[in-house]
This record gives structure tokens, C-alpha cells and sequence, in this order.
């Protein structure tokens, strides 16, 4: 099981945790949401769970719930600027479909 986090990704974890002043790391995870069935939810993590998996990187932990990794397994988190635009993409090689606006998938 992976998590891969690009060096851009972990910097803006770490200005936004260290902006926030706590956190052990950023949460990752999905939910059902949208016309295709999930969304990706990301958040910081003030503690580590026992049922969860930590993958560390750069630097920054990305914590997931063991529930979930078959949906989060081998995805890449990066973080982009286009423009004046910016936010993390998430490239995950288990997703079968989209809908058409981009803001949920199928595995």
C-alpha cells in the first residue's frame, strides 16, 4: 500500500500546518458524495488512530484510515499553481469514471 506525495504537496502541508500551529499531519480520505459515488475530504490530523496508516514523506505524514486504502492506494497528491488558481490534484490510478464536473469518482 502507497501514498506518494510530490515535494510541492508536503511544502504547502507544511506552511499550512505551521500557519495552523498544531497537527501531526494531513488527513486523506474519501467520501460518498456526487453523481459518480466518492470524494476525496483532506484534513489535518491532530492524532494518529490505531486502525490508521502513516506514510510519511518530505518531511509531512499523510494519515489514512485503513478502511479506506483500497480507494487511496498508489494515488499521488500534488499541489499546483495555474494561474491565479491553486490547489491540490489528486492522481489516483484506481479510478474506473468521473462525472462530468470533475468532483466525484468511481473505483
Amino acid at each position: 500500500m502507497s501514498v506518494v506525495l510530490t515535494e510541492q504537496a508536503a511544502d504547502q502541508i507544511k506552511k499550512q500546518l505551521q500557519k495552523r500551529g498544531k497537527g501531526v499531519g494531513l488527513r486523506l480520505g474519501v467520501k460518498k458524495a456526487g453523481c459518480s459515488g466518492f470524494a476525496y475530504v483532506i484534513d489535518y490530523a491532530d492524532q494518529i488512530a490505531e486502525n490508521d496508516a502513516v506514510f510519511e514523506q518530505h518531511g509531512v505524514k499523510i494519515i489514512v484510515d485503513a478502511e479506506q486504502l483500497d480507494y487511496l492506494n498508489g494515488i499521488e497528491l500534488d499541489y499546483a499553481k495555474e494561474g491565479i488558481n491553486e490547489a491540490f490534484r489528486f492522481n489516483n490510478p484506481n479510478i474506473k469514471g468521473t462525472c462530468g464536473c470533475g468532483e466525484s469518482f468511481t473505483v
